[in-house]
């Protein structure tokens, strides 16, 4: 059977049960009984199919005479062992993985964003990245997955706002219920604009879409319902999520939204990894030098600043040698004759 089969069975989306065979997430509850009841149904078919066996000899008729017997056919080559095909190199795995998940990944971005031009390139930017990060990329449970996550954190970056080729708005769509839709998906909030593109337009179940969001399950929950009451309110004939689910494939199967062929994409990559690879040289080269520099030129000990001088009050200037005045000479005749004899000092008197 084959996935859409199971699916339908079960009643699930075929992306549920793509998630179940490559592990991604586990069935639970009821949908885990149904899935294994089909499962051991299936295993039973099988072995109760009919087996083609050999048909028992004929008897052999009565002595007549026999034709001569014809020559014994040549003996056929044996068939060659099935020779396990090659491993895919790295280049070959991505241009593998960019043209299964970037078409439909370029329309979901234009169900987010509303502009042709960003969704390209939130697309490219992120398959960017996956070719700088391809070892953790390759051996992910969900390629697919990791690269969607970071082209609708592109596509939803606040920061395209200021650049200036974003600020005038594109042409919408040419049908009016394609621009009603749009215009309805484009006035939700970021987070419940891509819960309801993850749950309603991809398939993912609840918990695939919390874990995709960073949020808990309720909270995704919440988000859900009050997306789908929105659009509800302004177009009432997308009630049913069925039908909104449909009108949003239908509204990005419209537009005719191409991405860069994949070399293309590896070679932007490698040279924006070397781009940056050399800046970073060059700063960490700048940073050494400047630390270099301020070590040699760096006092070794500590110097304390010289205070700035000040103007000493009460001293009277200083003034040049000469000769001695009367008062100055009679101070000195009287000093020197009241000097006694030892150290030199003033003897005291009693008057």
């Amino acid at each position: 059977m084959t996935q859409a089969q199971v699916a339908a069975r079960l009643g699930v989306t075929p992306a549920t049960v793509r998630a179940w065979e490559t592990g991604r997430t586990t069935p639970r509850g009821r949908k885990r009984e149904a899935y294994a009841k089909l499962l051991a149904r299936s295993a039973n078919d099988a072995a109760d199919s009919p087996v083609r066996t050999e048909d028992p000899p004929a008897p052999e008729p009565p002595s007549t005479p026999s034709p001569p017997p014809s020559p014994a056919p040549a003996p056929q080559p044996a068939p060659e062992p099935d020779v396990p095909a090659p491993p895919l190199t790295p280049s070959q795995a991505f241009d593998a993985l960019y043209a299964f998940c970037a078409p439909a990944l370029v329309r979901q971005a234009y169900l987010l964003t509303g502009r042709r031009e960003l969704a390209r390139e939130s697309v490219e930017r992120a398959f960017q990245l996956a070719w700088q990060r391809w070892p953790e990329v390759a051996v992910d449970r969900d390629p697919g997955g990791w690269v969607r996550a970071m082209a609708y954190e592109y596509a939803l970056s606040p920061w395209h706002r200021f650049r200036p080729r974003h600020r005038h708005p594109e042409a919408p769509p040419a049908d009016a219920s394609d621009r009603a839709l749009m215009d309805v998906l484009l006035t939700l909030p970021p987070p419940h604009r891509r819960t309801l593109l993850l749950y309603d337009g991809v398939g993912l179940d609840l918990p695939e879409t919390a874990a995709e969001t960073e949020a808990s399950t309720p909270a995704t929950a919440n988000r859900l319902l009050h997306a789908r009451e929105a659009v509800a309110a302004r177009l009432p004939e997308l009630s049913d999520p069925a039908e909104l689910a449909r009108r949003l494939a239908e509204l990005a199967s419209t537009e005719r939204l191409r991405a860069a062929k994949p070399p293309t994409v590896r070679t932007v990559s490698e040279r924006r990894a070397r781009f940056w690879t050399r800046a970073a040289i060059a700063f960490t080269v700048a940073l050494i030098g400047a630390t270099a520099l301020t070590v040699r030129t760096a006092p070794t000990r500590y110097e304390p600043p010289v205070a700035p001088g000040e103007t000493v009050q009460g001293v009277p200037p200083r003034v040049a040698p000469g000769s001695l005045s009367k008062a100055e000479a009679k101070l000195r005749a009287k000093l020197r004759g009241e000097m006694v004899s030892g150290p030199m000092r003033l003897a005291p008197q009693a008057h």
